[in-house]
């Protein structure tokens, strides 16, 4: 017998989108625990169906370059972090026809960019 022994914690990123949210796994949320002030930029690609979450350092902030209006907060909790922000949401459902409708959601991987800076959800292919 060949067994494949099953790790402990889940390795991938996993981004689920909701009417209202975000809600990212701990593989995922791990990349927002030194954003200051547990603030975050939030960003659409609408061509490459992609969702960006990038942490604000505190140089960020400093600098004063970024508006109070693109400043969001994230919600970091010990097994899963949230970006609340039905407006946004909105625009994703719209744009990608997705459907939230009944408390529906819509699993995507998300992963890090190094380039980016940022958290990256892969709108292309929804998870089982």
């Amino acid at each position: 017998m060949a067994f494949i022994w099953a790790n402990k914690k889940p390795t991938d990123g996993i981004a689920t989108l909701y009417e209202t949210n975000i809600t990212l796994n701990k593989v995922a949320s791990s990349h927002f625990e030194t954003a200051h002030k547990k603030l975050i930029l939030l960003g659409l690609d609408l061509q490459g169906k992609r969702i960006a979450i990038k942490p604000l350092s505190k140089e960020d902030l400093e600098l004063g370059i970024i508006p109070l209006e693109k400043r969001h907060r994230i919600t970091l909790k010990p097994s899963y972090a949230r970006v609340s922000n039905k407006k946004f949401m909105k625009e994703v459902s719209d744009a990608l026809q997705l459907n939230f409708e009944n408390n529906n959601s819509c699993k995507f991987s998300a992963k890090w960019s190094k380039e980016d800076s940022a958290l990256i959800i892969d709108l292309n292919k929804e998870e089982d």
